[in-house]
């Protein structure tokens, strides 16, 4: 088994580039899903407050989740965020973006963003879902 990812970002000819995500990923391999991911700790402890924070602890999670599969950052193809603040996410952009550089890497899966309500624990601000295909 091959452990470098056969990864084919799409991007439409004559679309203006996508900036911190991809369009799309076409991958062939042995799929790996990430149930929600929040921002505390394996021992289910919330140690930042903040949404930078939250961010950053809910990828650890996923990227200790994904290496139980032999998954690494590379792998994901597709991230999936529940915020509970627009605002606050957009007014954070840089800080979640170096926080994700220094967990996931310079590698930008699908993704899509969605503003809930609420979340099932009442101190999460994030939630995020992970796809992820080690190649055959």
């Amino acid at each position: 088994m091959t452990t470098e990812p056969t990864l084919e970002f799409l991007h439409p000819k004559g679309w203006k580039p996508a900036i911190g995500y991809s369009n799309g990923v076409a991958a062939r391999g042995r799929m790996i899903f990430t149930g929600g991911m929040i921002g505390w700790t394996g021992d289910c402890v919330f140690e930042a407050q903040d949404l930078v924070g939250q961010t950053a602890q809910a990828l650890r999670n996923i990227v200790a989740v994904l290496a139980e599969a032999g998954a690494r950052p590379e792998h994901i193809v597709r991230l999936t965020w529940y915020v509970t603040s627009k605002d606050e996410y957009l007014s954070n952009l840089k800080d979640l973006g170096l926080a994700y550089k220094e967990i996931i890497g310079r590698h930008y899966p699908a993704m899509a963003l969605v503003q809930v309500v609420a979340l099932v624990e009442d101190a999460a601000k994030v939630e995020i879902e992970a796809t992820a295909v080690i190649p055959d």
